[in-house]
């Protein structure tokens, strides 16, 4: 048998088993908003120690540094508006973390949210914004390669080769695994990774290279609503600007920090009308407007699904919108928010991730 065919049937069978782990993991080791509050949210600066990320200007400029002040800013913002929300840090100071440790920390910490921050960097000086990834699979060339930059880290760890089962960075065929499993947060990971972006078009860097999916170790293992934000480019002058300033870190920490703001409302809000009503839902009012209505979002997939799917769970009345490279299901038309929102908690029962969204002009708006 080729090589290249066992190392992939190895990886299927490797993939096959986390993925039915997965499933009974997430219900021992993290809440993920279970309870209905978010009580514990681990941020993860990239890098640190003998691993200093993107460098620039031989190494006038660090990621390691950049992130570092980024995440503590951010912290410091969640502790002093919600002083019973636990802030744990993957590192506090320039030391450095294995990548699986830094999952595995908010695992068993039982995190109900994981937010990674790193620094970008490109060979062509003109790229700039901002970005957000959730753990999934995308072909686009521009991932994979920000992918393999992001798990090229695992190099530095001792005995990495068998840690990782043989994962190796640069190889498209390692990245198998990750189009065989099912990350069970999505689409929480989605709504997060949305909200800061549209947070962060307000500036300081106002390009917004938007929501993406990757094959990245950092998120894969994390048993909670987890995404890796990429805050800007050093490589490009502008962001490197902004980048290096207190006043630009304190301004892209404030984005992210009213992004968490929205989503622990927002999480916060559906408990509580879940316990409010257990009733059926209603029938949906129609809009006016053909071209203008709110929905209820369950579901964000990389490919359309077939009307028998699982993941569907028996529904009939679904539609779904192509946003990018993801086609969101939705159920439900109304005439305004209040009202879907009155049928928010019994869709809720089949789809816990469940949340309202306007459709205008073929396109989900939050």
């Amino acid at each position: 048998m080729p090589f290249t065919e066992k190392k992939t049937i190895k990886y299927a069978a490797f993939a096959l088993l986390f993925a039915v782990f997965s499933l009974v993991l997430p219900r021992t080791l993290a809440a993920s908003g279970e309870g209905g509050t978010i009580k514990t949210v681990v941020i993860d600066p990239g890098h640190g120690g003998h691993d200093p990320g993107t460098i620039w200007a031989n190494g006038k400029y660090k990621e390691k540094e950049i992130v570092l002040s980024v995440s503590l800013r951010l912290g410091s913002l969640i502790k002093q508006k919600y002083p019973s929300v636990k802030v744990l840090y993957t590192r506090s100071s320039d030391k450095f973390v294995d990548l699986s440790e830094r999952s595995y920390f908010a695992n068993r910490n039982k995190a109900d949210l994981f937010i990674s921050i790193h620094v970008n960097a490109t060979g062509t000086t003109s790229v700039t914004g901002t970005e957000t990834f959730v753990m999934g699979t995308d072909k686009s060339d521009s991932n994979f390669e920000l992918c393999k930059k992001e798990n090229s880290v695992i190099a530095l760890e001792d005995d990495y080769q068998s840690k990782y089962e043989g994962f190796d960075p640069s190889s498209p065929e390692s990245y198998i695994i990750f189009s065989l499993l099912q990350n069970v947060h999505l689409e929480q990971s989605l709504r997060f990774a949305e909200l800061i972006q549209q947070r962060y078009k307000s500036g300081p860097i106002q390009t917004n290279r938007g929501v993406k999916q990757g094959g990245l170790i950092v998120l894969w293992k994390s048993t909670m609503p987890a995404v890796l934000t990429e805050i800007g480019f050093l490589s490009n002058a502008k962001d490197r600007s902004i980048l290096a300033s207190r006043d630009g870190q304190a301004k892209i920490a404030d984005n992210i920090f009213k992004a968490f703001c929205q989503y622990k409302e927002e999480i916060e809000q559906i408990h509580g009308e879940d316990e409010a009503s257990e009733s059926t839902p209603q029938a949906p009012a129609q809009t006016d407007n053909p071209e203008e209505y709110y929905t209820i979002q369950i579901l964000s997939v990389s490919k359309p699904l077939a009307k028998n799917a699982r993941d569907l769970k028996g529904l009939t009345d679904y539609r779904y919108v192509k946003s990018g490279n993801a086609y969101k299901y939705t159920t439900g038309r109304y005439s305004s928010r209040s009202e879907a929102q009155k049928n928010l908690p019994a869709v809720r029962k089949l789809f816990k991730g469940a949340f309202v969204v306007k459709v205008k002009d073929g396109k989900i708006e939050i």
